[in-house]
């Protein structure tokens, strides 16, 4: 593992484009050193983009993300952090499960209606 990282590397390596990457920066998210005009990301930088695109991923907001990424704290085995994001996991789920039995509930709506047009055009 390299101790130093270049934008490109991050953006080729996460898939994901240099733009979105000073985003994350600008964002404060992310804080890499300059060698001249250069950015270099560290370790952590890397470490910190995984977790920001692992959260995108599931369906947090970069501010959830964040919460949840400065909570690490390797001296106490993260059980914070962790709780915290087990927490956040556990509230995403609820929500989306909500959010399926509406769309579901709409799907059956639309397809009632579906019929019916269908039903009133044949009678025609």
């Amino acid at each position: 593992m390299t101790d130093a990282y270049s934008i490109s590397e991050l953006a080729r390596e996460f898939e994901v484009t240099p733009r979105a990457i000073r985003f994350y920066e600008e964002k404060g998210l992310l804080c890499p050193g300059r060698n001249g005009s250069t950015r270099v990301f560290s370790p952590a930088d890397r470490v910190r983009l995984k977790l920001i695109l692992r959260g995108k991923k599931i369906g947090f907001s970069l501010e959830e993300s964040r919460d949840i990424i400065e909570m690490y704290e390797p001296e106490t085995a993260n059980t914070r952090q962790l709780e915290s994001l087990l927490r956040k996991i556990q509230e995403k789920r609820i929500q989306l499960e909500q959010q399926k039995k509406e769309i579901n509930t709409m799907l059956k709506d639309l397809k009632k209606t579906e019929a019916v047009c269908l039903t009133a055009l044949d009678a025609q």
